[in-house]
């Protein structure tokens, strides 16, 4: 089993950088695949990001490509996301999940969540 818990969001301004953090328990951490998400409220929930097991493959959403980036620390059992030039839209809720099977953008295909951090950005 993995526990997830992120951190780092908050309140920034629209052009404004923030980096998320999310970290793991358990020794399989660094077996798994993992994801960012987001979630605004009355939305569905959609991915972000993605980052293999090692590190050597990552995935963009096309609406966060060149201002965001994925990166993991296996022996500190935890991922990142730094975002860059955030826009108002952006805010919502940030996830990160375990990556199990199936598509890197699909939210079935993930398996243990965090319990999300908020980040809002305003105009």
């Amino acid at each position: 089993q993995v526990q997830l818990v992120e951190s780092g969001g908050g309140l920034v301004q629209a052009g404004d950088s923030l980096r998320l953090s999310c970290a793991a328990s358990g020794r399989t951490f660094r077996s798994y695949a993992m994801g960012w998400f987001r979630q605004a409220p009355g939305k569905e929930r959609e991915f972000v990001a993605a980052i293999s097991w090692n590190g050597g493959r990552t995935y963009y959403a096309d609406s966060v490509k060149g201002r965001f980036t994925i990166s993991r620390d296996n022996a500190k059992n935890t991922v990142y996301l730094s975002m860059n030039s955030l826009k108002p839209e952006e805010t919502g809720v940030y996830y990160c999940a375990t990556w199990l099977r199936g598509n890197y953008d699909d939210t079935e295909g993930y398996d243990y969540w965090g319990q999300g951090t908020q980040v809002t950005v305003s105009s």
